[in-house]
């Protein structure tokens, strides 16, 4: 049975465990709000971008666009989003479970990454970092994925890369969030099209014509997506990490419980030690 000093100095580094995670989950709730906020405020904002493009895919027949064609490069552009920092539960993990667990080959992959957990754990695997931003997902702004757009847009458009990718985690609510993989580019028109089948069938007219309208509309479309993708991101990053350490709150309070209980054993029995030890050198002088 461990002394009671022991018990007394873990129970006393758990307790300062404890303050910090307690402490940090206050902050994440903090942040939580904030992300939240904005995650829900531009939301409609991706949802009518993304119907736009669909619903102009699905009337304007069969288009032949070089957003819409896969390149001839075997390289697949991947944009990560992660955090800055660990104790988030599965936030982190997810992602990265997401990339290696894909059918993309490792050496087809090319990592742009935006956090810098997923950069450290992807580079140690052997996959390429063709860019690092992750200094962005702290505060993302519509500049920073606009910036990133044209650089996965020049290496699509310049066939450095035959497709683009988007892995990161969709906000769902505060406790429900989901990691995706999913393709930016080509576009697939022909599920948009399966999408926008009940939608009315009036032909699409172009103005001044269709390669121009889809050269203007599909940068937008990808930089929303980008965009939108870094702020939920934030939002499950947070929401993840409140979770983690409300948990690690709760089970510091358990440990300390149990560790209170064996500290006051150990001290009774050490008191009743101590009398028993006097009684018998009275009885032993008598």
């Amino acid at each position: 049975m461990a002394s009671m000093r022991d018990i007394k100095r873990r129970r006393d580094s758990i307790q300062s465990t404890g303050q910090i995670t307690k402490a940090m989950k206050l902050v994440s709730t903090v942040k939580l709000q904030k992300a939240k906020g904005k995650a829900e405020s531009t939301k409609p904002y991706f949802d009518l971008m993304y119907d736009t493009v669909k619903n102009m895919l699905a009337k304007s027949g069969n288009i032949n666009h070089k957003y819409l064609k896969a390149g001839d490069s075997s390289k697949k552009a991947i944009i990560t989003i992660t955090a800055n920092r660990g104790l988030a539960g599965g936030y982190n993990s997810n992602i990265t479970r997401l990339i290696t667990g894909s059918d993309i080959p490792k050496e087809d992959a090319l990592i742009y990454a935006i956090g810098t957990k997923g950069r450290d754990f992807l580079s140690r695997r052997g996959y390429q970092i063709k860019a690092d931003y992750s200094d962005m997902v702290e505060e993302p702004a519509y500049t920073d994925a606009k910036a990133i757009c044209n650089e996965v847009l020049d290496a699509f458009t310049s066939g450095e890369v035959g497709e683009i990718y988007l892995a990161y985690t969709s906000f769902k609510n505060t406790v429900v969030h989901e990691p995706k993989l999913i393709r930016l580019l080509p576009v697939d028109a022909d599920a948009m099209k399966q999408d926008g089948e009940e939608t009315d069938n009036t032909p699409m007219n172009y103005e001044p014509g269709e390669e121009e309208a889809l050269n203007l509309i599909i940068p937008k479309y990808v930089c929303s997506l980008i965009y939108g993708a870094m702020v939920e991101a934030v939002a499950s990053e947070n929401g993840a990490r409140m979770q983690a350490m409300d948990s690690a709150t709760s089970n510091a309070e358990d440990m300390i419980s149990d560790l209170s209980l064996k500290f006051n054993r150990a001290r009774q029995a050490s008191i009743t030690q101590e009398l028993t030890e006097i009684i018998a050198g009275a009885n032993a002088i008598n």
